[in-house]
């Protein structure tokens, strides 16, 4: 096989190989881009549980008395 020939060739591997990575990398940018969504939703939802709980938290009174009037047992 002349050198031209092998040249030919491992050109046409190289070829093959470079469109297997841009169907791999078009698979993973679609992946990321998903995980990327998700992850918004959910910092989404956490910001909006923790404004929630942050106004429950306002709702509770200040001191909250011990069901035996607040004082401790000395033991």
């Amino acid at each position: 096989m002349s050198q031209i020939d092998e040249l030919a060739e491992r050109v046409e591997r190289l070829l093959v190989r470079y469109e297997e990575l841009q169907r791999t990398n078009a698979l993973l940018e679609q992946q990321l881009a998903g995980m990327t969504a998700e992850r918004d939703s959910l910092r989404s939802r956490l910001s909006a549980a923790r404004a929630r709980i942050d106004a429950l938290l306002e709702r509770l009174p200040e001191t909250i008395s011990a069901p035996d009037g607040g004082q401790k047992d000395a033991g």
